[in-house]
């Protein structure tokens, strides 16, 4: 059974079936077309910690802008671009999670490789619009350590691809949630809608109530409630970064609707928004995407009705519950920074077995 867990971070692994709706051929965010991710990862004694790139699709952000949308359920956090982000409802840059402090550093290697594409920019037409996230590491990672430069930001760009790691990974190495060893983690989902199938996908860095698992549910059931174990610090520390794709045509109000969903996933798994906690949710659309430079003033476009949203908003919520349960059950114990320790969920799988796929007794 531990072979099976947290040996090593597993690529679109599916644990445990949350909700009805079926995933897509990887359980990943990448399973929406043209989207990839990347990571840029240190783990060694006090440096565990790094970054992770999301790329809505393969060609020249600045120039083919995505629509989207966002929502700040709480905002104990320091992001970077949601101000424009939520006032044109488009991202023009690769998305990055990393540490809170290094929030500063990772902007400026993002810039430089936007302006490195983009000759252009801040010389015959306007800026750049970094979107950079965080959550705090500092329980395993020296955070005060701002020693990521420029070409980390490149090489976890480079690294973009359909099929990538979860768990203790980019910018989840350093990350805890709900009382162990949190990260990176994502699930899909396939909508159908008038015969057609499209594609929603989500991605979490979860690092929230890192130091209590008392609330920690799966699947409806309070494993947390099973675990007495001694608490390390403030129950509320810690933050959730949601990332959320879809090749659905999208607005970007309907966008942020579905953005606002996604807390509803991350209570399901023992969340509540608590007062240290940055839960911060982006949502894009990969169909419509905005040119930079039209060739035409009116622009034409087609999207879902609002009466289909439904199955949408069920997507979202069952995809961002699994992905906070498999960026647990991907993610390895650690020791990091001034010898601090977490475990992880997977040396208690006897609690939860009997809710694994494959199990016979599965419920």
């Amino acid at each position: 059974m531990k072979e099976e867990f947290g040996v090593k971070d597993m690529k679109g692994v599916r644990y445990i079936k949350i909700g009805s709706l079926p995933t897509g051929k990887m359980n990943l965010l990448t399973d929406v077309p043209g989207v990839k991710v990347g990571h840029k990862t240190y783990c060694d004694d006090d440096k565990n910690t790094g970054i992770t790139a999301i790329l809505p699709h393969g060609g020249n952000l600045f120039k083919e802008k995505v629509m989207a949308g966002h929502h700040i359920f709480n905002g104990f956090g320091k992001p970077l671009g949601l101000v424009q982000l939520g006032e044109l409802g488009l991202i023009e840059s690769p998305i990055l999670l990393t540490n809170t402090l290094s929030v500063g550093v990772v902007a400026n290697g993002l810039i430089s490789y936007m302006l490195e594409e983009n000759p252009e920019i801040g010389v015959s037409t306007g800026t750049i619009n970094p979107l950079v996230l965080e959550c705090n590491d500092g329980e395993l990672n020296n955070i005060r350590n701002i020693f990521m430069k420029k070409q980390d930001v490149y090489d976890a760009i480079k690294d973009a691809k359909k099929e990538f790691l979860q768990g203790s990974i980019g910018a989840g190495t350093g990350m805890t949630c709900l009382g162990f060893k949190g990260g990176i983690g994502s699930s899909s989902r396939v909508i159908r809608i008038n015969n057609r199938e499209y594609i929603l996908g989500v991605l979490v860095n979860s690092n929230f109530q890192g130091s209590s698992s008392k609330e920690l549910k799966i699947k409806g059931h309070r494993i947390g409630e099973l675990l007495a174990r001694e608490q390390k610090g403030l129950e509320d520390q810690g933050s959730i970064i949601v990332i959320i794709a879809t090749d659905l045509p999208l607005n970007s109000l309907q966008l942020t609707r579905i953005a606002k969903r996604a807390e509803i996933g991350i209570g399901n798994a023992g969340g509540y928004a608590s007062h240290g906690s940055g839960d911060i949710i982006i949502a894009f659309s990969t169909k419509n995407n905005i040119p930079h430079f039209p060739q035409e003033e009116i622009l034409e476009y087609k999207f879902l009705h609002d009466n289909n949203l439904n199955i949408v908003f069920r997507a979202v919520v069952e995809a961002t519950e699994e992905s906070i349960i498999n960026s647990l059950l991907s993610a390895k114990a650690i020791v990091g920074y001034k010898n601090n320790s977490y475990r992880a969920l997977n040396e208690h799988h006897e609690l939860f077995k009997n809710l694994l796929i494959g199990n016979t007794n599965n419920v």
